[in-house]
């Protein structure tokens, strides 16, 4: 399935240089709270992309200074918000362990969407995207996009 849809790749960065930065912070600062914000906020904008705070910030915010500019590519935007939620629910796992004790498993979980989170934006490559996009070529049902024709 082919698709003249566009992504604004400068938007996705944006959210992961937040996530990394709280992320970050929660684990400099031993704050679990704010590693749950930061999940929530992964979760909702998966969730619904509209109401995602990050996003918001980049759009309302970041944009009408002119500091950044939108980079749109031709793209699937499932792929991305499907690789968001995973990372929500690998912060959240990582938040419940911590306010429950289990300070090595928690930071680890953490750790896990940093690492992946950087690679994303350092590297271009997107763990999240890439098992959706092997879950498209598996067939498994909701997993209904494939790769655009010259990308990866």
């Amino acid at each position: 399935m082919t698709s003249e849809r566009q992504v604004d790749h400068q938007q996705i960065r944006t959210n992961q240089v937040f996530t990394i930065a709280l992320l970050a912070l929660a684990f400099v600062f031993d704050a679990p709270a704010l590693a749950a914000f930061t999940a929530a906020v992964m979760v909702i904008s998966a969730a619904v992309p509209a109401l995602g705070l990050f996003s918001r910030v980049y759009r309302h915010l970041l944009l009408p200074t002119g500091l950044i500019r939108p980079h749109l590519v031709p793209d699937h935007p499932e792929p991305h918000r499907f690789a968001q939620l995973l990372g929500g629910i690998c912060v959240t796992l990582g938040a419940l362990s911590l306010f429950g004790g289990l300070q090595v498993i928690g930071w680890a979980l953490v750790g896990v969407v940093i690492v992946l989170a950087s690679l994303n934006l350092f590297a271009g490559w997107c763990a999240g995207c890439t098992l959706y996009y092997w879950l498209n070529r598996l067939g498994v049902p909701g997993f209904d996009r494939s790769p655009l024709r010259g990308t990866r």
